[in-house]
């Protein structure tokens, strides 16, 4: 149970984080921290194929939910056709 509190918080803090480096201004609290937590399950399973393994700990899981966000991110961008990148 305190792996899943964990994973949401570290997902939610990354969503935030996906929102600012991507769009410079985020989507939201809410939508940041959707993103992020769908992106750390993306992100996870991306892991997972390419190397086997999950990533273990609060910064790993940070990490790797960081780069899900981003490619989350980056995929509403190219539906919107907007820039990947906005700043």
């Amino acid at each position: 149970m305190l792996g899943l509190i964990l994973f949401l918080i570290a997902g939610g803090l990354a969503g935030m984080v996906a929102g600012r480096l991507m769009s410079g201004h985020g989507y939201g609290v809410l939508a940041d921290v959707v993103l992020g937590i769908l992106g750390g399950v993306i992100g996870g399973w991306l892991v997972s194929l390419l190397f086997g393994t999950d990533p273990g700990g609060l910064i790993g899981d940070f990490v790797v939910s960081l780069i899900g966000a981003c490619i989350l991110v980056a995929i509403a961008h190219m539906i919107k056709r907007e820039p990947i990148r906005t700043r």
